[in-house]
Formats: C-alpha cells, sequence, structure tokens
C-alpha cells in the first residue's frame, strides 16, 4: 500500500556542477525536493520505487546500485539509485543498464539527503504509456509491499516562454496550474484525467509518471502538500509531497 509519495522534477540542472553559474537559482527547489524526500523516509516504508521518463533504451525496470552518469552533460559525476551493495546490485544484467537521466537526478537526490531508509528500486516509463497502463502499472507498484513509498520524477511543461525549449504555448501556464492544483492536493482523479495529447504537445515529460502515482495512490487516502512551483528557463517544476 502507498504511505507516502514525493514528486520532484528532474532537471539535470538540479545537480550543481551541471547547472554551473547558474546553480543558485534552483537552490529553492533543491531544498523542497530533500524536504520532500524527507516526508518519504518519515513514514517508513518497506520499499521506495523511483518512477521517471525515459527514453527507450532506459524504460524498464532499473535495480538498486545502477549506475548513471551527467557526462553527457560535460561534467564529470556518476550516480548510483540509491544505496550501493546488496543483492540487487548483484543483478548484473540490470544493473549494467544506465539511469535514464531522470532516475539519475533521482539517484542524486537520494545521495544527497543520504537515503537509507528502505531498499530502493527504479522504473523508466516512456511518454507513449496510455493513461489506462500508467494507472495499472501504479496499482501493480502500490501493491508490491505493506508500505510503499513513491519518488515520482518529471516535468511539467517546456512552453512557458519564448526561449523554453518548446516555445511559447499560451495553453502551459493553464496546463502547469492545473497540475500543481492536483499534486498539491493528492487529487488522484485530476492526474487520471491529464490530457495526453495536450501534455505530449506541451512537452510535459511528467504526465506519464504522475498518472502512474495515480494508479498507485488510489484508495490511499492521503493528502498532499505542494512545495515548490515555478517556471525557471520556461519549464514548469513542481514539488510535492503526500503522505
Amino acid at each position: 500500500m502507498l504511505v507516502a509519495a514525493a514528486v520532484c522534477p528532474s532537471p539535470p540542472l538540479l545537480v550543481p556542477e551541471v547547472a554551473a553559474g547558474a546553480a543558485p537559482e534552483l537552490d529553492a527547489a533543491r531544498a523542497a525536493c530533500s524536504d520532500a524526500i524527507g516526508v518519504l523516509a518519515a513514514a517508513r516504508p518497506d520499499r521506495l520505487v523511483v518512477i521517471g521518463p525515459a527514453e527507450q533504451s532506459g524504460r524498464g525496470p532499473h535495480a538498486q546500485g545502477a549506475r548513471g552518469s551527467f557526462r553527457g552533460f560535460g561534467v564529470d559525476v556518476d550516480v548510483r539509485l540509491g544505496p550501493t551493495g546488496g543483492e540487487a546490485e548483484a543483478e548484473a544484467g540490470t544493473v549494467r543498464r544506465e539511469l535514464p537521466t531522470s532516475l539519475a537526478v533521482a539517484g542524486w537526490l537520494l545521495a544527497r539527503t543520504q537515503w537509507a531508509t528502505a531498499p530502493v528500486e527504479g522504473l523508466g516509463v516512456g511518454e507513449p504509456l496510455e493513461a489506462e497502463r500508467c494507472v495499472q502499472v501504479g496499482e501493480e507498484i502500490g501493491a508490491l509491499a505493506d508500505r510503499v513509498a513513491l519518488l515520482v520524477m518529471g516535468d511539467a511543461s517546456a512552453c512557458r516562454t519564448l526561449k523554453a525549449p518548446g516555445y511559447l504555448d499560451e495553453r502551459a501556464a493553464g496546463f502547469d496550474a492545473e497540475v500543481g492544483r492536483a499534486l498539491g492536493g493528492a487529487d488522484v482523479a485530476a492526474l487520471k484525467a491529464l490530457d495526453t495529447g495536450l501534455a505530449y504537445e506541451l512537452k510535459a515529460a511528467g504526465r506519464a509518471p504522475w498518472q502512474v502515482l495515480a494508479g498507485a495512490a488510489d484508495g490511499a487516502a492521503l493528502s498532499g502538500e505542494l512545495l515548490y512551483e515555478d517556471a525557471p528557463y520556461g519549464v514548469g517544476y513542481v514539488v510535492a509531497a503526500w503522505s
């Protein structure tokens, strides 16, 4: 059963070495992410599942200890998903597959907060995954253990300004406002009802992970708190904690 969830954005810019001189601009987002992960730890879960958007090569399960890297962004920073060691890391075929960027950012966040509360596993989900299947996956995750926690990575629209990755789209602000309201209020029904076509057009990479969360949280009666909401660089970033 789901006992807690943390929702965090997944830009590699959260890693200060990647952001370089712009790193202070996301200090508030980093602090909010740490607070959200603190809520997960306080729930004392039996298992933590990290979910994030992934391209084809990164989709599917990733075991604890799986490696990720930010070398593709020009910095010599490597991460692991959760604590190293243990039986999960021995699953060599899974561990050798590099983490998608969203799960690498999650690994960095967990290391930053010194996560050692529960075993960790990751799941990379693709943008095309239909809402109904996302919800089903979430239901399956929620049934994995008596006390399951989720760390859900993903960004809102990438179309908030003229210089945004997706250029300016007038629909983006309203979409992001609804996402922020739903995540801050732990509104499972609203997350399930997100417009998948609009999310795709607005390049909202968090849509599928958020709907997985909705499936896992269905019936859990969790309450939510919005810890951060902004659109630096024209991309919507939301941090929320459910417990």
